[in-house]
C-alpha cells in the first residue's frame, strides 16, 4: 500500500508539473498578445481627451458595444468639440439625454474598422475601387416614427429601404456619414471649393467628416479604428427630412405628398413592432412611386452593389415656391387647368427632372445627368438659395425651376395636351429621345386625337393597342401601329437650319421617315393630300427650345396609298397637251416594266425609297431620234427629226428598249428633292436597271439648292425642271409619290448597255 500511495503521489507531481507546462504554452499561444491595444471605450479613457464623449457613450448604453470585441471605425469628437458644441446649441452635458447621446454615437459608429489607407476606396463585389468612397454606413438608423397614414395622423410608420416602392425585411436603413479625404477628391477631379460650398465655416484639410476635422487618425483599437475629429456630428437628415424643414419648398413637397407617396401594411416589420413595444398597432411602410428614380426616404443606395452607397448618393434640387407655382400654372397646367388632373407620369417627370441618381458636386452642375438625362441647369452661385449635404445625398434648394426637356421642346405640345395623347403615345413609342433633345432641331405638324379618330385611327387603353376601324371593322396591333408610325413620321420634319421656321413661299423638306412634303403660302402638302386634292392650311404656331410646331386646319399630313405608276398616271392627263408626264406614262404602261394586274412599276419594292426622271416631251423626241426609245422619224434637209412616238412596240427589241430606258430613269432606294443635300458634289446612286452582265447601272447627282443635274453613263447631264404649279397638276417636279418624288428633266438619260 505504501509503495502504491508513492506512486502516485510521483504520478499526481509528473502531472502536475506537465500540466502547467502545457497551460503555459496555452496560455502563450492563445492569449492576448501583450503589443495589442484595449478595446475602443478603454483607448479612449488612455488618451485623456475624450472624457466628455465617455460620458455620452455611459448615456447611450454603448459602453458594452465599445468595450468589447468587434470591428467598427470610430468618429471620435473630442473634449474640445463637445465645449464648441455646447456653446453653439447653450447645451451642458446635464442636458444631453440618452435619446440625443445614442444619435451621437451611433452616428460616429461605422460598420468595419477602416484605416485611413482603405478609407477611400470603395468595397465593391469584385475588390477595391481604390479613391471612390466618401461615405460609410453607420450604426445609426430612425426607425419607427408616426406620422400621416392610413390610420390617421399617428400611423406608425416606417421607410422604404429599397427604391422602386419595395421593402427589404432585415435592413434597418442606416444612416451614412460622409467623410472628405484628398484621395478621393483627386479621383473624383474635385477640389476644396466643392468642399467650401457645403461647410464655408470648415477648412479642408484633406480628411474632413462632415463638417469637422480629423485632427488624430487611425489610432487603434483591438476592436476597431478611431479617428479623432474636432467637431460633434449629429445624424444627418435624408433629403425626405430636408425638404420638410422649410415651407418655401411647400409646393415642390406637396407633389410627392399628393400623387406620390402611398402606404402598405408590413406583417414582418408590425410584429417586430409589437414585440419591441408590447404596442398593437399595425405599422406601414412608407413608399415613393417606382415612376420616380429614387426614394428620398430611402438611406440606401441604388444597391446594385451591396456597399454602393459608400462611393454615390441621390441629389435634389427644390426650386422655391415662388419659382415653382407660376411654371406650374403657365406650362404645366396649361391645359389641364387643375393639378388634380395631371396623368402621373407628367407629375413624375416634373420631379425627376429635380432628381438625381449621384451627387451633383458644385463643380459639376453642367456634366452630372439627371434621370431624364439632363444636366443640372442652374447656376450653382446665383441660383442656389440653400445646400446641404445630407445622410443619403445632397439638397439643394433653387430659385429656379429645372426646365425639363419634355416640358421644353416641340415634344411638350403634345406631352401636355390631353387632347394629343395618340400622338404623344406615337411620340413615346418611336421618337422621344430624338425630339426632346435640344440639341436636334424639328419642325413638327400637330396632329390631334379627334384628326386621327376620324381617319379611324385610335388606342385601346385596355389591351393597350393602336386600332384601325373602317367599315365597322376594326384591326389592332402591328398593322395600325406601323401605319401611324409612317403618318407620325410625315408630320416630323428634322429642320436643324430653321429651314420651316416660315412657310411662305415655295419649298419642299424631307420628313423624319424620308418621305417628302411641300408648303406653298402657309399651306402643306403630303402625298396623300395630293391624292386627294386637299389643301391644308396652317392657321397658328408656337416655337419651343429645339423647334416649331405647326396647328393645321383640318386633316393631317397622311400616307399616301397610290402606286407610284399612279401617281406618274395623275400628271399624266389624257393627251400630251394636257399632261406633262403623258407620253412617258404612254410607253410605261405598254411596256414590260409595267403590271397591270398590280398596277405598278416591275421591280418596284413595297416600302422601298424611288427618284423617278421624267423628260420633257422634246427630251424624249430626241431620245427616238436618238435610238433609245423606238418610234418614227423622217429625214429632213438631211437631219434625222422626229416623226412620232411609237409607245405600244410589237417586238422584243423594242420592248426591251422601253424597259430599260424607264428603268434608267429610275433611282432605287433613294428619294432626291432639289434641296442641296443628297448626293451634292457627283455621289453615284443606283436605277432599277441592270446591263447584260448583270451589273447595276448608277446615275450621279450634282445636287444644290433649287438645282439638281443628273449625269449619266455617258457624261451627258439632264436638269430637274423647276416645281411650277399650274392649274391642273400639282407639280412637274417635285411630285409627291408613295415613298417617291417625281422630277420632269430637260434632257433623256442614257446608259451604256
Amino acid at each position: 500500500m505504501y509503495k502504491f500511495l508513492k506512486n502516485l503521489s510521483c504520478l499526481l507531481c509528473l502531472i502536475l508539473v506537465f500540466g502547467g507546462c502545457r497551460k503555459k504554452a496555452f496560455d502563450e499561444y492563445y492569449g492576448r498578445p501583450d503589443n495589442l491595444q484595449p478595446p475602443i471605450y478603454q483607448v479612449l479613457q488612455q488618451r485623456g481627451n475624450f472624457t466628455t464623449l465617455l460620458a455620452v457613450i455611459d448615456k447611450s448604453g454603448y459602453k458594452p458595444t465599445l468595450s468589447a470585441a468587434g470591428y467598427w471605425t470610430f468618429f471620435a469628437p473630442n473634449d474640445a468639440a463637445f465645449q464648441k458644441y455646447f456653446t453653439a446649441n447653450n447645451l451642458t452635458l446635464d442636458k444631453i439625454d440618452s435619446v440625443t447621446a445614442r444619435k451621437i454615437v451611433t452616428y460616429a459608429l461605422v460598420y468595419n474598422a477602416f484605416q485611413t489607407d482603405h478609407l477611400s476606396d470603395y468595397q465593391s463585389g469584385a475588390g477595391w475601387v481604390p479613391g471612390a468612397a466618401f461615405k460609410r454606413r453607420t450604426a445609426y438608423y430612425d426607425s419607427f416614427y408616426t406620422g400621416p397614414g392610413p390610420e390617421g395622423p399617428n400611423t406608425v410608420l416606417i421607410s422604404q429601404n429599397r427604391n422602386a416602392a419595395t421593402y427589404q425585411f432585415g435592413d434597418n436603413n442606416n444612416k451614412y456619414i460622409p467623410y472628405f479625404t484628398s484621395a478621393f477628391f483627386a479621383s473624383a477631379k474635385l477640389t476644396a471649393s466643392d468642399y467650401n460650398y457645403f461647410f464655408p465655416g470648415t477648412t479642408f484639410s484633406g480628411f474632413n467628416v462632415v463638417n469637422g476635422t480629423v485632427v488624430n487618425k487611425d489610432i487603434l483599437a483591438e476592436n476597431g479604428v478611431i479617428h479623432e475629429i474636432d467637431q460633434v456630428v449629429l445624424p444627418l437628415p435624408s433629403l425626405e427630412q430636408k425638404l420638410a424643414t422649410n415651407s418655401q419648398y411647400s409646393v415642390f413637397k406637396n407633389l410627392y405628398d399628393q400623387f406620390m407617396i402611398g402606404y402598405s401594411a408590413n406583417a414582418d416589420i408590425t410584429s417586430r413592432y409589437n414585440v419591441l413595444t408590447g404596442k398593437s398597432d399595425k405599422v406601414y411602410v412608407k413608399f415613393y412611386s417606382a415612376l420616380l428614380s429614387y426614394a428620398p426616404n430611402n438611406e440606401n443606395f441604388l444597391k446594385l452593389d451591396d456597399n454602393d452607397g459608400q462611393q454615390n448618393g441621390y441629389s435634389m434640387f427644390a426650386p422655391t415656391n415662388d419659382a415653382l407655382t407660376p411654371y406650374l400654372n403657365t406650362v404645366i397646367l396649361e391645359f389641364y387647368k387643375d393639378i388634380k388632373n395631371l396623368p402621373p407620369n407628367i407629375i413624375a417627370d416634373l420631379l425627376n427632372a429635380h432628381m438625381w441618381t449621384s451627387i451633383v458636386w458644385p463643380s459639376k452642375f453642367n456634366t452630372t445627368a439627371n434621370s431624364l438625362g439632363e444636366p443640372a441647369r442652374f447656376n450653382a452661385s446665383a441660383d442656389v438659395v440653400e445646400k446641404q449635404f445630407c445622410s443619403n445625398g445632397v439638397f439643394y434648394g433653387v430659385s429656379q425651376v429645372q426646365k425639363a426637356n419634355v416640358f421644353s421642346t416641340v415634344y411638350a405640345r403634345a406631352y401636355l395636351d390631353p387632347a394629343y395623347s395618340i400622338m404623344t403615345r406615337l411620340l413615346n413609342d418611336f421618337l422621344k429621345t430624338q425630339v426632346t433633345s435640344p440639341t436636334l432641331k424639328y419642325t413638327v405638324f400637330m396632329m390631334s386625337d379627334a384628326t386621327l379618330n376620324a381617319l379611324g385611327y385610335g388606342f385601346n387603353t385596355t389591351t393597350s393597342n393602336y386600332t384601325f376601324t373602317q367599315n365597322g371593322s376594326t384591326t389592332s396591333g402591328a398593322t395600325p401601329k406601323a401605319a401611324l408610325q409612317r403618318i407620325l413620321n410625315l408630320n416630323i420634319v428634322p429642320t436643324p437650319n430653321g429651314e420651316l421656321n416660315s412657310l411662305a413661299g415655295d419649298g419642299i423638306a424631307e420628313t423624319n421617315g424620308g418621305e417628302y412634303i411641300r408648303w406653298h403660302n402657309n399651306t402643306v402638302s403630303s402625298g396623300r393630300t395630293v391624292e386627294l386634292g386637299q389643301t391644308l392650311t396652317v392657321v397658328d404656331s408656337r416655337t419651343y427650345s429645339n423647334g416649331k410646331v405647326y396647328f393645321l386646319n383640318s386633316g393631317l399630313l397622311d400616307a399616301p396609298t397610290k402606286t407610284i405608276a399612279a401617281d406618274i398616271a395623275a400628271n399624266a392627263g389624257t393627251s400630251t397637251a394636257q399632261g406633262p408626264y403623258y407620253d412617258f406614262y404612254q410607253y410605261l404602261i405598254n411596256s414590260t416594266a409595267y403590271s397591270a394586274a398590280a398596277g405598278e412599276i416591275n421591280n418596284i419594292q413595297l416600302g422601298g425609297n424611288y427618284t423617278v426622271f421624267i423628260p420633257t416631251q422634246a427630251a424624249m423626241k430626241q431620245a427616238v431620234v436618238d435610238g433609245f426609245l423606238p418610234g418614227t422619224t423622217t429625214i429632213v434637209g438631211g437631219v434625222k427629226t422626229f416623226a412620232s412616238f411609237t409607245t405600244n412596240p410589237t417586238t422584243t427589241a423594242d420592248k426591251d428598249l422601253v424597259a430599260r430606258f424607264i428603268y434608267f430613269h429610275i433611282l432605287n432606294g433613294i428619294t432626291i428633292a432639289p434641296d442641296g443635300k443628297k448626293g451634292v458634289n457627283g455621289t453615284p446612286f443606283p436605277t432599277l436597271l441592270k446591263d447584260s452582265q448583270g451589273n447595276t447601272l448608277n446615275l450621279i447627282t450634282f445636287n444644290q439648292p433649287n438645282n439638281l443635274k443628273i449625269q449619266d453613263n455617258q457624261v451627258r447631264t439632264a436638269t430637274v425642271t423647276p416645281p411650277n404649279n399650274n392649274s391642273y397638276f400639282p407639280a412637274t417636279s417635285n411630285y409627291l409619290g408613295n415613298r417617291a418624288l417625281l422630277h420632269q428633266i430637260d434632257n433623256y438619260l442614257r446608259y451604256n448597255y
